[in-house]
């Protein structure tokens, strides 16, 4: 994936450099966008409570492959400052499970977390007499966060078990970053981006079974293009 994102980069790059040479300041005004870039989850922690006779807690470490992150926005750009809308999914493979109370180690994991985030965001744009805009900001909204069905290799015993149930939990959401964005035209310009995306604890108890608590946090890199009317 990381191969794709980097050819993906380069490639608007090199579409864009002439026009940066001559690009003037982007307008003021409404604007949409869409990004695509990586997501790098960090690891969480996470309880289970398994309610099957007798009762049992799990404390596990979860480590996460890199994923993807995608969306797009809708805004207002008043000059020194931007207020938007953003809509945007981010998803990651779990990579390994430890539990810290057994020390069972779970590896070939086959389950995946992704994160459905609907945010309000505040920009600053750092304006200056070149086509590249610096800018820094944050934002706050509700994530959906899907926890889907787990399973996991036991490298001690070799066996395969049934670790997460599948579920979902809306969830406190916010984010905080900054970026660069390069004019094209005054109409076009190319955001390349980072932002640190969190939540707060979800609790997934869709199985009446078990309950499990996690939240998700992550370093976000984008690459957009973003449109002004």
């Amino acid at each position: 994936m990381k191969k794709y994102l980097i050819i993906i980069a380069a490639v608007f790059t090199a579409l864009s450099l002439p026009a940066i040479c001559t690009a003037a300041p982007a307008r003021h005004g409404g604007y949409v966008s869409g990004f695509i870039g990586a997501s790098m989850t960090r690891d969480t922690d996470s309880t289970t409570v398994d309610f099957l006779t007798p009762v049992t807690t799990f404390n596990d470490r979860i480590q996460f492959d890199p994923g993807i992150t995608v969306g797009g926005t809708g805004g207002y750009d008043f000059g020194f400052l931007r207020l938007e809308g953003e809509l945007s999914y981010k998803h990651a493979e779990l990579k390994a499970i430890d539990d810290k109370i057994s020390g069972s180690r779970y590896r070939s994991i086959d389950g995946s977390l992704g994160a459905l985030a609907m945010m309000g965001n505040v920009f600053f744009d750092l304006h200056n007499n070149s086509p590249v805009t610096p800018y820094w900001g944050a934002g706050a909204g509700l994530a959906v966060l899907n926890l889907s069905d787990t399973f996991g290799t036991n490298t001690t015993t070799g066996s395969r078990d049934f670790i997460y149930s599948n579920a979902n939990d809306t969830v406190f959401a916010y984010q905080a970053g900054g970026g660069v964005e390069i004019a094209l035209n005054r109409q076009l310009s190319l955001d390349l981006g980072y932002r640190y995306f969190g939540t707060s604890t979800a609790t997934f108890d869709k199985d009446v079974l078990r309950t499990t608590e996690l939240k998700l946090e992550s370093h976000n890199v984008a690459v957009g293009l973003r449109v002004k009317f």
